[in-house]
């Protein structure tokens, strides 16, 4: 009987150590698996560590790119309208041949009429040379080609600017415009501000547009400049006499 019941209990003691060894295994593998998910997730956050870092790194790249691009871009238009400051731009005078054969006889007979002063003081009136600018793709354009007229003497283009912006030139009564000539992009940036700048006259704020596209006005005894519209928007805002008076965001939406 003693015999029978050793061997039954060996017999459970074995089937538990089996099971036990089963379980261990088990449990061996599993840490293992744990391990190994523990260092495939470290090796994932350590990736994403230096993806992030990466992208923070070529976004600096690309910021500073940005902004070298910009600075040299500036400083070609700059070079640009240093190139052109000898030059006047003359706006809406007719677009014939008697005229455009003998553009700089036409250009001294607009001196001496909107400016005869300068011919009296004897200053040098002469152009290196004068041309239509090239005609756009346009058909449905009927209004003529502006002018550029390079003046020899710098002091006598800008007397005649002077005096433009004084009143209004006129070619045998027919009203022109007169304006100093400047870059496409840069004119492009000045026509940004016409719709200010023609709200901003008719309230008596005295507007102009400094080199290269930089509105002033004169508000409340002082001058105030603005390189931007948004900067412009921003005062308009803050002032009563102002506010509400000033359609910017139409005139983003136009320049868009």
């Amino acid at each position: 009987m003693t015999k029978k019941m050793e061997a039954f209990w060996e017999e459970k003691l074995e089937i538990m150590q089996k099971k036990f060894t089963h379980l261990q295994n088990q449990f061996d593998q599993t840490v293992k698996e744990n391990q190994a998910l523990k260092a495939r997730i470290r090796q994932l956050e350590d990736n994403d560590r230096v993806k992030e870092q990466e992208s923070i790194k070529q976004s600096q790249n690309t910021k500073k790119l940005e902004e070298n691009i910009k600075y040299f871009t500036d400083k070609v238009i700059d070079l640009e309208n240093r190139g052109r400051r000898d030059n006047l731009r003359i706006i809406g005078l007719p677009d014939k041949p008697e005229i455009n054969t003998k553009l700089d006889m036409v250009i001294q007979d607009i001196i001496k009429e909107n400016c005869p002063e300068i011919l009296e003081q004897g200053g040098n009136t002469s152009t290196d040379r004068a041309h239509r600018t090239p005609s756009t793709l346009n058909p449905q354009k009927t209004t003529p080609r502006n002018v550029i007229a390079k003046f020899q003497s710098y002091q006598t283009k800008e007397k005649i600017l002077q005096e433009a912006r004084k009143r209004q030139f006129r070619y045998k009564g027919m009203p022109i415009r007169v304006t100093q000539d400047l870059a496409s992009s840069t004119l492009n940036d000045r026509k940004a501000w016409n719709m200010i700048f023609r709200k901003a006259r008719e309230l008596g704020l005295q507007p102009r547009i400094s080199y290269p596209a930089k509105l002033t006005i004169y508000f409340q005894g002082k001058v105030w400049a603005f390189n931007k519209i948004e900067d412009f928007q921003l005062f308009a805002k803050k002032r009563p006499e102002l506010c509400g008076k000033f359609d910017t965001e139409n005139q983003r939406a136009r320049n868009t």
